[in-house]
């Protein structure tokens, strides 16, 4: 008997997107463990393998682009308006060759987070299709672009296709979503770390009372000028290795070798924009958070309304991010008293119970 496939296709709008199905995915193998997986994605194979710990087979490529940006702060709207218009001219087609590829890839179940390309292909095919996320692109797109007299057929074809697949699966926290019919609602979506954090102060060669801060901007590019912030000896500034960045305060993260799950439980805060992995991820591994809010960015209020009912948190302006005026954000932070109960990220299990049916019945397995 053959064994279920799952086709998965994962946004590279970011790294969010990964934090989100990587833990479902993880639970599903556990529960299933000759599970076939292909995952289509314009994140690298590396990139995907960092997070899964489950074979898999990656189709380079992406069915969707979310939002063309300036930079992690600031959508570019010209540039996503086009992109948009370009990908819809012939959208009738596009879900014509998106049928065909899912058909050729004899899957039994169609996962997306978040396009929904694969969905309208998925509804065409007769194969059963979920999404999930705690956005959709085409609440996004309402957003930024209803008054646009071209936009309503494409945020109705975008409607449609979401509302074609058998159920989307709404993270905590998340957007509305009023505009799906087949909506459900689970828990934080969010990875464990492992508490390493004398050897990771050992590899750095911290000082006993030297604090450790965490840059993350979640895969979108936002170098930051942190060799003209003011000196602070009690700090040492965890940055991207491609920064290039050198000094006795700024030190790469990713020639520590670790998850960034296990950093996010060695670090004293991490300083990131409003995105879901980072959000979850800090709070259910207890990391402070000093945030920075994206220019308008719609999804960002429901996740700063729930880390500051389940995280330690702060915000900064962008003003005195750039200028490294920072110092009395993070120490307020660090004097807010410490949570009696950490979130669970239980949402990746209630997942895997609704996705697994599909699987187990999948045609030719009862």
């Amino acid at each position: 008997m053959p064994e279920p496939h799952l086709f998965v296709d994962i946004s590279a709008h970011g790294f969010g997107h990964l934090a989100q199905v990587a833990p479902v995915l993880d639970v599903l193998t556990g529960q299933l463990p000759g599970l076939r997986i292909s995952i289509r994605s314009g994140l690298s194979k590396a990139r995907l393998q960092a997070r899964l710990s489950a074979p898999f087979s990656h189709l380079p490529g992406s069915s969707d682009f979310g939002y063309v940006m300036h930079d992690a702060m600031r959508v570019d709207l010209a540039a996503t308006a086009q992109a948009y218009r370009t990908q819809h001219a012939d959208w009738h087609g596009q879900v014509d060759r998106e049928t065909r590829f899912l058909d050729e890839l004899q899957a039994d179940l169609v996962l997306t987070d978040v396009a929904y390309l694969p969905l309208a292909g998925a509804a065409r095919a007769g194969i059963p299709a979920v999404a999930m996320c705690s956005l959709n692109w085409a609440e996004l797109f309402a957003h930024f672009f209803s008054a646009n007299n071209w936009a309503a057929t494409i945020h109705r074809q975008m409607l449609s296709a979401y509302n074609g697949a058998d159920c989307f699966l709404r993270l905590t926290p998340g957007m509305a979503m009023a505009d799906l019919s087949r909506l459900r609602t689970i828990a934080p979506v969010a990875a464990l770390g492992k508490d390493c954090r004398q050897a990771v102060r050992a590899q750095l060669c911290c000082g006993a009372d030297e604090r450790l801060v965490l840059i993350a901007f979640g895969g979108v590019n936002q170098q930051l000028p942190v060799a003209d912030w003011p000196q602070w000896s009690g700090v040492r500034w965890l940055v991207p290795q491609d920064w290039r960045v050198e000094g006795a305060s700024v030190s790469a993260f990713e020639p520590l070798g670790r998850p960034l799950t296990d950093l996010l439980r060695c670090v004293d805060a991490v300083i990131a924009k409003p995105g879901y992995g980072t959000f979850t991820e800090a709070a259910c591994n207890a990391a402070p958070v000093l945030y920075v809010q994206r220019e308008n960015w719609p999804e960002q209020d429901c996740l700063i309304d729930w880390l500051q009912k389940h995280g330690s948190c702060g915000e900064i302006s962008e003003q005195d991010l750039l200028a490294g005026h920072l110092r009395g954000a993070l120490e307020a932070l660090w004097q807010q008293p410490a949570r009696q109960t950490i979130p669970l990220p239980v949402g990746a299990a209630e997942a895997a119970a609704l996705l697994l049916p599909w699987l187990r019945h999948a045609p030719g397995r009862a």
